[in-house]
């Protein structure tokens, strides 16, 4: 009897530490989930939209550097790093170009394809096994592409559908390098990825001679620290206390929010071919991580940062 007190407070300790982390792990999925606010505000309207999605990659991860790098506790190296750096890059610039060049939700429901490119790479060329949970996530993925892309290839310009699609595999094979590279501290990573991007960017920023102005840098500012920064500091705690499971749901929140910011500032509504397809994908995903890895002590988060990356 002398013990209950304590285990009283311990298991009131835990539910805190959950409702903590999931706070979190919910403030970072919000805060994600503002990269079309940033990448289509008119403050920008005067860059080329050409070279817009590079300018936008360069400066946000310039200034999640600032934010990132104090994070870091643990160096090391592999030679796989240059790899995922360069793909890192190119996975910046073709989703931020995809969002200055279609709609925001065109852009975040093609980038979410990427636990598809990962599916096919593990099981075809890793020999990773797969369960009837991959095969929905597959087919739902693919319809939902499918319907998109059948609408949108049609218009005048699809670049920005094409950008969103290779961002979705230039993601999963992010995730995969940082697969590789589990053993390595987890911050330290993102330190390596944003300051190789802003490394590998800089001398195409000087080409093109376009520098912010005025209200661009505090827009810049807050692309980098805000979007970026802080949600990689909020998901690494959250994930403290939370299930792999748990927190992928959470995040699914980031998709659904993107358009949202984006119909609120700027009144730009998705297409309905897709909301039609980002829905198929949003239930792939939702079978995937969250109905499956909800009985399965085994689910993790495979993109968390994030890889959640974006």
């Amino acid at each position: 009897m002398p013990d209950a007190p304590n285990e009283f407070g311990d298991e009131t300790q835990q539910r805190q530490r959950i409702v903590r982390g999931r706070l979190c792990v919910l403030a970072a999925a919000i805060m994600w989930s503002t990269s079309g606010f940033f990448a289509q505000s008119p403050v920008f309207s005067d860059w080329p939209e050409s070279e817009r999605g590079l300018l936008l990659a360069f400066w946000r991860a310039t200034f999640a550097s600032s934010v990132l790098i104090p994070m870091t506790r643990r160096r090391s190296w592999s030679p796989l790093m240059p790899v995922m750096v360069v793909i890192f890059v190119l996975m910046n610039i073709t989703f931020l170009t995809a969002l200055v060049r279609t709609t925001s939700a065109n852009a975040i429901w093609l980038q979410n394809t990427a636990p598809m490119w990962v599916f096919f790479v593990g099981v075809f060329g890793l020999g990773e096994v797969a369960r009837r949970a991959d095969y929905w996530l597959i087919g739902c993925c693919a319809a939902g592409v499918g319907f998109i892309l059948w609408y949108e290839m049609g218009g005048k310009s699809p670049v920005g559908v094409i950008c969103g699609l290779l961002s979705g595999a230039t993601y999963a094979a992010v995730v995969l390098c940082l697969r590789q590279l589990r053993g390595h501290d987890a911050a330290w990573l993102a330190v390596v990825n944003h300051v190789g991007t802003a490394l590998a960017i800089s001398p195409l920023l000087l080409t093109t001679g376009v520098w912010p102005q005025g209200m661009q840098w505090v827009y810049l500012a807050a692309f980098g620290i805000f979007q970026m920064g802080l949600p990689y500091v909020l998901f690494a705690l959250g994930l403290r206390s939370l299930s792999g499971h748990e927190a992928s749901g959470i995040v699914l929140l980031e998709p659904l929010l993107v358009p949202l910011w984006v119909w609120i500032a700027y009144r730009q509504l998705p297409a309905w071919w897709t909301v039609v397809g980002g829905a198929f994908i949003l239930t792939g995903l939702l079978i995937r991580y969250v109905a499956v890895g909800a009985g399965s002590r085994a689910a993790r988060v495979v993109a968390a940062e994030p890889t959640h990356v974006q």
